[in-house]
């Protein structure tokens, strides 16, 4: 399964080593998961990090080089109605690149977690770590 992580869950998994959004990186290289981001959500991680306490800049790298980067993509083929313009490139390249968006912005996204767009899945770290809990893909927290 492709995962796309977009800035709110980079960021969120370099601060804290036992949140969610770490937690899908621990579990990705067992399940088979390809973490995929995109420069755009690169970027906006990078230009953040330093807002974070020393440690996630170190814990950083070793997160880094597990990710694949696919290329941004900026308009997008079918109808869309999403009005957080900044937001577009993480959802239309999320779209092009994975089966499945984690987010942490609950203000962008609010209309879409937990749902889908254009098949695509739009779900908190902790979501979906719960659902691959329940379908007994993952061990019991």
């Amino acid at each position: 399964m492709r995962i796309f992580l977009d800035a709110s869950v980079l960021l969120a998994a370099a601060g804290s080593a036992n949140g969610a959004s770490r937690g899908v990186f621990d579990y990705a290289a067992a399940q088979g998961w390809t973490l995929v981001s995109s420069p755009w959500a690169l970027n906006e991680a990078l230009r953040n990090l330093p807002d974070l306490q020393a440690q996630a800049t170190r814990d950083w790298l070793p997160l880094r080089r597990r990710i694949f980067v696919a290329d941004d993509v900026v308009v997008l083929d079918r109808p869309v109605i999403f009005a957080a313009s900044k937001d577009r490139p993480i959802l239309f390249t999320a779209l092009a690149s994975a089966e499945v968006l984690l987010t942490l912005d609950r203000a962008d996204f609010a209309a879409m977690l937990g749902g889908t767009f254009y098949g695509l899945r739009v779900l908190l770290p902790c979501d979906f770590l719960t659902e691959e809990r329940a379908a007994g893909r993952l061990p019991a927290a």
